[in-house]
């Protein structure tokens, strides 16, 4: 069995900003202050890193993560900004404001950060050791709220510490948090949406714009989210899956998962492996890019082969359930 993390409790300062450079730099989890609420910081480029954010919070569902970076020039690198977007990148940022973007042309984070979506999340955080941070490391950086899931958002790194402990690297304390609500999330995908209210008041956001926003989704539609704190309904392949698949039939690609094969595999028309070693955080960092792979195969169906229920199975066998649902 493996042994748990011990989680460091660092106060912030010029050395515990450099540890969470190099613990993000290595793949780990370092939860940091931001504005808003403490976020729980994995490289956003590194899919596998991702899953062990997912993991690490318990009961993962692959909803869309924000993307935070250290300034505007950072972020045109992630997102498409049209004029509102500028505009309220402008007047907000640094800030508790996220904007849903278009991804921009070789976008760097990882397919698992953005749930297998065409458009990102993204934020300039207005806290000292956020951007202090986000500067050393110099990539973007998921952060959703450093809690267990279901559990209240943290505004101080104790509440960190009692929520996640012994699951998480670091932690670096730089006191409570003062907006201590999460941001609110608008989409500038044509017109602007406000998808989650939050640290920003939404009558500021119309000020700037000069008219109203949209009102979110109602709870409970269909719509594919673009956000964190939506409905989760992920990528959706145009080629049918056959799910938990131990034979591979004629003209279908396979998406295998552990070291043994299924049965005809030599005859699959594409083949890609989650993790050969049956690594659940593996596999979730390569899923969505490898169903994106095998969809381009050209085959008339994918089979996958069964994925264990336990830890993160649970949310990547959620995820193919919906894509493989009738549509």
């Amino acid at each position: 069995m493996t042994a748990p993390l011990v989680t460091r409790l660092s106060k912030a300062d010029a050395a515990s900003v450099a540890d969470a450079a190099r613990v993000l730099a290595a793949g780990g989890l370092v939860a940091f202050p931001t504005e808003t609420v403490y976020g729980l910081g994995a490289d956003a480029t590194d899919g596998r890193a991702v899953a062990r954010l997912y993991q690490a919070k318990g009961r993962p569902a692959f909803n869309p993560l924000i993307a935070h970076v250290a300034d505007l020039n950072a972020a045109q690198a992630l997102g498409r900004f049209d004029a509102d977007a500028t505009r309220l990148a402008a007047a907000f940022w640094p800030g508790p404001l996220t904007l849903v973007l278009a991804k921009a042309a070789h976008c760097p984070v990882a397919e698992l950060a953005t749930a297998g979506l065409d458009t990102i999340a993204v934020r300039v955080p207005n806290h000292k050791v956020a951007r202090d941070i986000l500067r050393a490391f110099g990539k973007p950086v998921v952060a959703p709220s450093a809690n267990r899931s279901g559990h209240l958002s943290p505004t101080t790194a104790d509440h960190v510490l009692a929520d996640l402990g012994g699951r998480i690297d670091l932690i670096v304390d730089g006191g409570a948090t003062p907006v201590g609500i999460e941001s609110t999330i608008v989409a500038c995908l044509g017109e602007p949406v406000l998808l989650r209210p939050g640290g920003l008041p939404r009558a500021a956001i119309e000020r700037t714009l000069a008219r109203k926003l949209t009102d979110p989704p109602a709870a409970g539609t269909d719509d594919a989210p673009l956000a964190p704190g939506m409905l989760a309904s992920h990528y959706a392949p145009r080629t049918p899956l056959r799910l938990n698949a131990r034979r591979v039939e004629a003209g279908e690609a396979l998406l295998a998962f552990g070291p043994t094969p299924a049965e005809g595999a030599g005859r699959a028309k594409s083949m890609l492996n989650l993790s050969e070693r049956g690594d659940l955080i593996e596999a979730a960092a390569n899923l969505f890019s490898q169903l994106r792979a095998l969809d381009a195969a050209g085959a008339g169906a994918i089979a996958v082969m069964p994925i264990p229920a336990d830890g993160l199975g649970e949310a990547i066998n959620d995820r193919l359930a919906r894509a493989a649902a009738p549509r």
